[in-house]
Formats: structure tokens, sequence, C-alpha cells
């Protein structure tokens, strides 16, 4: 039994409902979102999109993919702080990656050194 897995029919359902507020023909959003129409003709399908795909059409949206992920109950992890402080970094503009590189470099080192149990 799986334990994670992406809700597809209703992401397409969602995404159809956005396509359908904006006016837009599948043709339209497949060059819109610059995916290729075989991609939403898949989903249509049921079938998952490819990574890059997935994130073509969550900006292109605004939904958010987390939202389509599900999990059996009790097996979905909380994610490790310097996990998410990585993903902020790295999603912050200002910074370079060598930048974001770095300032993770210097907060895992402290992070490791501060840690509770590690003293």
């Amino acid at each position: 039994m799986k334990s994670g897995w992406f809700d597809t029919p209703a992401f397409y359902k969602a995404l159809d409902a956005q396509r359908t507020a904006k006016e837009m023909t599948w043709k339209q959003v497949a060059a819109e979102s610059r995916v290729a129409a075989s991609t939403l003709t898949r989903m249509a399908q049921g079938r998952r999109p490819d990574v890059d795909g997935l994130a073509a059409l969550c900006a292109w949206s605004g939904l958010k993919a987390d939202d389509y992920v599900r999990a059996t109950e009790g097996t979905r992890a909380k994610p490790e702080t310097l996990a998410m402080i990585s993903t902020l970094l790295r999603a912050d503009p200002h910074l370079t990656d060598d930048g974001a590189t770095y300032l993770e470099e210097v907060i895992q080192a402290g992070y490791k050194r501060m840690k509770k149990g590690d003293e």
C-alpha cells in the first residue's frame, strides 16, 4: 500500500475551474502555461503530469501542488527545520544560488552546534 500520492483528478478539476473562470480553452492554457497540450490530455485521462509540467501549471493557476498530495493517516512526515529553511532561502529572490548555499552551510553548522541533545 502506498503511503502518499498525488491526487491528479482533484488537481485537474481545480485546474479546469481556473480555466473556466478565465474563459480559456485548454489550448490557450497549454500555450500560456507553456506545457504541452498532450500533458493536459493525459491529465484528463487521470494520468499524472511530469514534475516540470506540474510546476508550470501550478505557477499558471496559482494552485499549490501540496494541496493535492494525499497520505494514509499517520504517514505524512513533518519537514525538518533545516529543510524548511533551505526552501525559504532558495525561494528568496534577493539571494544568488551561491549566497543561499553559503547561508545554508552557516545555519547548518550553527544548528548542529546548538541543537538540543548534542550539548
